[in-house]
Order: C-alpha cells, then structure tokens, then sequence
C-alpha cells in the first residue's frame, strides 16, 4: 500500500462523502457547528447511505436513533474538515479533477460511456462524481498538509520492527500428518452422527498415546496418505488448506489439534515439524516496513488531529 492510499484510507475511515443534491430542503436544524448549519434533511439523507447494506439495499435499523446519531457525527467531522480547508485555501482546479478522473478510467480500462454506465448503476451522475471527486481530493491534501507532514519513520523504528517480526518476512514450512474423515453435506444424517463420533473417538485414542500413524491407516479416508501413516510431507503456507494453515501456525512440534472441519469433512492433524526459510534481509523489506509505519503513525496521528479539531470547534447539536 502506497503512502497516498493510506491516508485516503485514514480518511474514509472517519468521514463519509454525503450524497449531491441539486436542491435542498430546509425543515429543521439539526446541528451548528463554527456557524455552519446541519439540517435535519443532512441528517436524513446521511442515515440512509449509512444504512444500505453492501448491496445498497436499506437496512432493517435504517432510521433507528442510533443510526441517526451516526449520521449526525459523521456530518459533524465532514462539515469541520470543510471549514478547514476552506480556512487554509485549499483549492482543486477543474484541470486536476479532470486529471483524476482519467487516471480512474486508465486504471480500470473504462471508457468514458463504461465510467458512466458503471456510475450510473451506484445512483450516481458524472457530475455528482466530478463532485465528489474534487472533495476527495481537497480532503486528501488537507490530511497530507496537517498529518502526513508531521510524521517520521526513523531508521531504527524500522530495524526494531523487523527484529521483532522476522517470521512475517520469511517462508514458513510446515512438515504434519493427518487423519481425515470425509463428510460434507451430501452426507445422511445417520452418517454424520456415526463419522462424528468416530472422529472425536479416534481423537481420544491419539491423545492417550496410541500412534498416529497406525489409526490414520486404519481410520483416515484419504487414501492417498493413510498408507504413509497420514503423511502430508513437508509443505509452505498457501499450499494447503487455509483451515489447516491457520491451524498448524498456534501449534508447536509433536501438538495435536482438536478436529478441524473443512468444506472436505474433519481432520485431526499432527504437526511435526515447523521451520523458517528464506528470510527476507532488511533492505529488501526496508521499503515495505515503512509504509506499515507510517500508516499506523498517519492513523494514530490522524485520530490526534480531528479529536482536536473537535475540541477546539463551536458544536451547538440541536437534534
């Protein structure tokens, strides 16, 4: 993630862009914030935005007194980060909008009809785009300008950090046995109960000692491995199961697991051995471990800022 992206991040993560509208209504004051005015038809539009669902489709809790107390906070922060950069001038010609918007369109191979068309199907128009686009835009500066300034990843930082994460930057292999016990959800019901408390029993026998790779031959379903004593060899993470993987990294050599379920059916899993490889050297992971930096600090920095502009801001909240 580049530096940019992570303060567009940063951003989005305490503003939301509030929907366009040609025309306003004015039915009540919702808030009043440095002399600004939030109505009550702000505060209405916002909480439904907020309340779509990924599909765009309106939550249940739509309206809901907290939903709407959401909506008024996040208008609070937006009208504060508009008043700043207006105080500071900031400004965005047409020329840069239009610059953005064709990086958007080179980027994802759109045509000007495509970005339109794919506009349209959000409930957008292009000029409600450009519209956003140059909030957006103006936003980010302001963060660049008041955050990203102030912030330094120093040397040290960087090397403390990967001293203490170096298994993040190398190839972990993983050497394990398992028992398997195919089931899914083609499986009768009587069969389940029956591969279930087989499971759990063989379970109870690697536990008190018995040796695994006897009952993987007599009990596992993976044909493949049971006549090795359920051997899966010796394997780097992404090669398997992300169920297993997630597994084997909490355990240590010669642990057994509890039973665990994938889309396959249930495994009881034996991890032998667990290794580190082709570490990383700092200067090839220097560049990546900055921009990890400098997003937390552009983050914890970020926080600091907008909880002191709010401090120092006039909010009157009427609702």
């Amino acid at each position: 993630m580049t530096r940019l992206a992570g303060i567009i991040c940063i951003f989005l993560l305490l503003t939301a862009l509030s929907s366009f509208a040609a025309a306003e209504m004015i039915d009540g004051i919702a808030a009043v914030v440095n002399g600004e005015i939030i109505t009550t038809y702000d505060v209405d539009k916002e909480t439904t935005v907020i309340g779509k669902d990924p599909a765009g489709k309106s939550s249940p809790l739509t309206d809901t007194p907290q939903l709407r107390t959401a909506a008024l906070n996040q208008l609070i922060d937006k009208k504060l980060i508009d008043l700043k950069i207006r105080d500071l001038g900031i400004k965005v010609s047409d020329e840069e909008v239009r610059q953005a918007i064709d990086d958007v369109k080179k980027q994802n191979n759109l045509s000007q009809e495509a970005l339109v068309s794919a506009l349209a199907s959000q409930g957008l128009t292009f000029e409600q785009y450009r519209y956003q686009l140059r909030e957006q835009i103006e936003r980010l500066r302001l963060i660049s300008q008041e955050v990203r300034a102030k912030i330094q990843v120093s040397e040290s930082e960087m090397k403390e950090y990967y001293e203490s994460n170096r298994k993040r930057f190398s190839d972990e292999m993983f050497q394990a046995r398992h028992i398997f016990f195919a089931l899914n959800d083609k499986t009768q019901e009587a069969d389940v109960k029956r591969i279930m408390a087989t499971a759990m029993s063989v379970l109870q026998e690697v536990r008190n000692g018995s040796d695994f790779g006897e009952l993987a031959k007599k009990y596992s379903d993976d044909t493949s491995t049971a006549k090795d004593g359920g051997e899966l060899g010796t394997f780097k993470k992404g090669d398997m199961l992300h169920d297993i993987e997630n597994t084997l990294e909490t355990m240590k050599p010669g642990e057994i697991s509890n039973l665990v379920e994938t889309k396959a059916g249930l495994h009881i899993i034996q991890l032998e051995k667990k290794t580190e490889t082709n570490t990383k050297t700092f200067s090839e992971v220097k560049q990546e471990i900055e921009e990890i930096l400098y997003k937390k600090k552009s983050e914890e920095r970020f926080n600091q800022w907008a909880s002191e502009l709010k401090k120092n801001a006039s909010i009157d909240i009427r609702q």
